[in-house]
């Protein structure tokens, strides 16, 4: 009588099975986290920067800087933290190209917002006052992530800079960044910065801005009180000032009302303040005309205005001597480069970056509609002006443009798409041959 088998020992039939298991094991995939899940872990890393509260005039930039290295570590790229001003970091990341001598291509987004308002708002969840202006910077970081997972290596270097103060004027960011070695040292040849949404299919992109001039206005005259009837009082003599400036804004208004100009191609004044009046712990004095009165003015100029006969029509018509009055520059912008050609950087066929970069928007399934002049200022005005090129852009359609409003909002569809534009941007930028470009005449670009 045959013996039993050990239970143990495995018939044939079995051991051929499992080893035709193990076989497939060995060839299948390891199941992938679900495309979901990927887009969900993407927008929670974007939400979790949005709750990092950057907002002038006190911004956490320690806490900004912590996460956006933590961001970038997980990328795999390079992380240097700057502080060309105490207080003030700079986070400059890179990811080495094969070529290093090649210009390098520079993203550049800040970290501070503009304040809050204690207006009512859309939950979080969906709305936030810095979704649009925050977007790119994680945008860049997303778009590498996805490129470095596919293998993808660069030509050249390519560098992100995360800086402050924009919303201030960027004096103590990125104006200070340009003047150092190390940006010396990155021989950059493009700029990406941020830019605007649209509320149309196509991308709106910039290669320009206009140059801010804020200044003051100020009238002096004989005080009286406030029932007497006389000539030249300091309100008077200011009043014909302020409906000069009101003709002229409104004729530049007109423009873009009707269609004749874009915004950025006019010259824009708006009133920042007036500081009249004699105070009262409770108010002003109502019967005791002032001897001084005072106006500011934010006056934005496009590249291609002559600004002398604005300086003329300054010192002639808005506030003459004449009328004892006297204007005082609190920040004057030139519309100029160092090279004294208007600061823009050409978005035609002239400039072999401008037409990859068009290229790689359609490849994404993108459009870009007509090149515009900013309508207000970014840091990429400090790039121009070294004859540097940089555009503006945002990748967002099908969005409104609610810059700096209390329901600032962009969609989770319009920001993942917004990535995968980045990532044919970069590829396509990051693989342009210096053979294709005559670098020594850059600043013409």
């Amino acid at each position: 009588m045959a013996s039993k088998k050990s239970s143990t020992q495995a018939s044939p039939m079995a051991a051929a099975a499992a080893s035709l298991l193990l076989g497939l094991l060995l060839v299948l995939p390891v199941p992938a986290v679900s495309s979901s899940d990927a887009e969900e872990a993407v927008v929670s890393r974007f939400r979790e920067y949005l709750r990092i509260d950057t907002a002038q005039p006190a911004p956490d930039y320690a806490a900004a800087v912590a996460f956006l290295r933590g961001q970038a570590g997980a990328a795999g790229l390079e992380a240097r933290t700057l502080e060309l001003v105490a207080g003030k970091p700079l986070l400059l990341l890179r990811w080495p190209g094969r070529r290093p001598s090649l210009p390098s291509l520079l993203l550049n987004s800040h970290t501070d917002v503009v304040p809050g308002t204690t207006r009512p708002s859309p939950p979080p969840s969906t709305r936030h006052p810095a979704a649009s202006t925050r977007c790119v910077g994680m945008q860049y970081l997303e778009a590498i992530r996805r490129l470095r997972s596919a293998g993808f290596i660069p030509d050249r270097n390519i560098y992100l800079t995360f800086v402050p103060d924009e919303e201030i004027g960027g004096h103590e960011g990125i104006e200070a960044f340009v003047a150092s070695k190390e940006f010396k040292d990155m021989n950059v040849g493009l700029v990406l910065d941020e830019g605007l949404a649209s509320p149309g299919e196509e991308y709106r992109v910039f290669y320009g801005e206009r140059s801010p001039w804020w200044l003051t206005i100020k009238a002096k005259g004989a005080p009286g009180h406030g029932a007497k009837l006389y000539d030249g009082s300091a309100m008077e003599n200011l009043m014909k000032s302020v409906e000069a400036i009101r003709r002229f804004r409104t004729s530049q208004f007109d423009l873009v009302k009707s269609g004749a100009k874009a915004e950025g191609d006019v010259v824009s004044v708006n009133f920042a303040y007036l500081k009249a009046g004699t105070p009262t712990p409770t108010g002003f004095v109502m019967n005791l005309q002032p001897s001084e009165a005072e106006i500011g003015l934010d006056i934005r100029l496009p590249p291609s205005v002559h600004t002398e006969a604005l300086e003329k029509r300054l010192a002639e018509e808005w506030a003459p001597s004449s009328r004892n009055l006297t204007f005082e520059f609190k920040q004057k912008t030139s519309v100029l480069d160092n090279f004294g050609k208007p600061a823009v950087t050409p978005a035609d066929s002239s400039n072999v970056w401008w037409a990859l970069f068009e290229e790689a928007v359609k490849r994404a399934g993108g459009k870009l509609g007509k090149p515009e002049i900013f309508p207000a200022s970014t840091d990429a005005r400090y790039f121009r002006v070294l004859g540097i090129p940089a555009f503006g852009f945002s990748p967002m359609t099908n969005t409104p443009i609610l810059l700096h409003d209390h329901n600032e909002f962009l969609s989770k569809d319009e920001y993942l798409k917004g990535i995968g534009i980045y990532e044919s941007i970069i590829r396509t930028l990051a693989t342009l041959k210096d053979s294709n470009v005559d670098y020594e005449s850059r600043a013409e670009l």
